[in-house]
């Protein structure tokens, strides 16, 4: 495994990240794995130097994390081995707080920071140190990146900068990070940071693949500019990139089918995605490698550090290699511009807003 430092920062973070939404409880999640089968996962990515893994406390109501913190009791791995990334924002109820809801109730009510969730959602000073403190003790010890899921444009700037500053001189946060919003947002975050000489983001979580490029445009550009460093979630397209499209269509997976995020992300797939994922097919069987590993290697190429989730022994596997394909000119600028030169620009990502 390769590693390189997470934008000017001093971090350093492997060149393929495990995103961890997959480990946690199928009562939240249909295709979440459970602790027993997600124990080996951790400490086999641990094995193959896949030593960043991003959770949040929203996947699984926070058990994806609990996970995370046991692999480290559990395989005694020393905690300065391995980088944690966590975020804040989204709420977690009680289970008595669902009794009677349907489930579209359930999911209107996880959206408002109002009733019953109220202050339990957001970005307010409250609910950032709240949300810090639990994290904290799931987890059973700190986090090196606390990353904002989301922007809450109903809590003042400085508000979030501040708390988010106080969270790291706490010492229970060595670093926060962003995720998905408008540059313009993340870069008068960053401004309000700099003004008060508070810690600034060292990171941006957005969502970029060979079929959604929308963020090079700004996002990209400004966080190259700025010296922060890009970790994108969903490279493969939730898994678009990772089957031949046919296959896919005649025999989704299971998170294809149960994902409600994935139905709102990947919407109607279109013309140019097909033919994307053509090519991506094309290029594996040429490098007798998986498309998955080529939609990653791909990825890599660009300079960013994607986050994968790895729900499997074999998905490890595949990672880690997806990371030699890129380094050691298997997969050349001619196949990224071969993959490249399809896309048609899209109209910007809704989860943005």
């Amino acid at each position: 495994m390769k590693y390189n430092r997470l934008g000017q920062s001093g971090l350093k973070i492997s060149k393929v990240v495990l995103g961890a939404m997959s480990l946690g409880s199928s009562d939240h999640l249909k295709w979440a794995i459970p602790e027993d089968q997600a124990l080996p996962v951790l400490k086999h990515a641990f094995d193959r130097g896949i030593n960043t893994w991003d959770t949040s406390d929203v996947y699984s109501f926070g058990e994806s994390e609990r996970i995370i913190g046991k692999a480290l009791k559990h395989y005694n791995i020393a905690r300065e081995r391995v980088v944690i990334l966590t975020k804040c924002y989204g709420g977690i109820p009680e289970p008595a707080d669902f009794i009677g809801l349907s489930e579209e109730e359930q999911l209107r009510m996880l959206s408002v920071n109002d009733g019953i969730m109220v202050n339990r959602i957001g970005l307010s000073r409250k609910h950032i140190l709240d949300a810090v403190d639990a994290s904290v003790e799931r987890l059973n010890t700190y986090i090196d990146v606390l990353q904002i899921h989301r922007l809450d444009r109903n809590t003042p700037r400085e508000e979030i900068m501040k708390a988010l500053n106080d969270v790291v001189e706490s010492g229970k946060v060595r670093y926060i990070g962003a995720s998905s919003m408008h540059a313009w947002e993340f870069q008068a975050l960053n401004n309000i940071a700099d003004k008060h000489g508070w810690h600034k983001f060292i990171s941006m979580q957005d969502y970029h693949s060979l079929l959604y490029r929308e963020e090079e445009r700004e996002m990209h550009a400004y966080c190259r500019d700025a010296g922060v460093g890009i970790i994108p979630w969903s490279p493969l397209a939730r898994g678009l990139l990772a089957r031949p499209y046919k296959v896919t269509k005649e025999q989704p997976t299971l998170r294809q089918t149960s994902d409600v995020y994935s139905q709102l992300l990947v919407g109607e797939v279109t013309e140019m995605d097909v033919n994307i994922i053509n090519r991506v097919e094309e290029l594996a069987e040429k490098k007798r490698c998986s498309m998955a590993q080529i939609a990653i290697a791909w990825s890599l190429k660009k300079g960013v550090n994607p986050i994968v989730g790895l729900a499997s022994i074999n998905r490890v596997d595949e990672a880690a290699e997806a990371v030699a394909l890129a380094s050691n000119g298997l997969m050349t600028e001619e196949d990224v511009k071969y993959l490249d030169e399809l896309y048609i620009a899209k109209g910007e990502l809704w989860m943005v807003e």
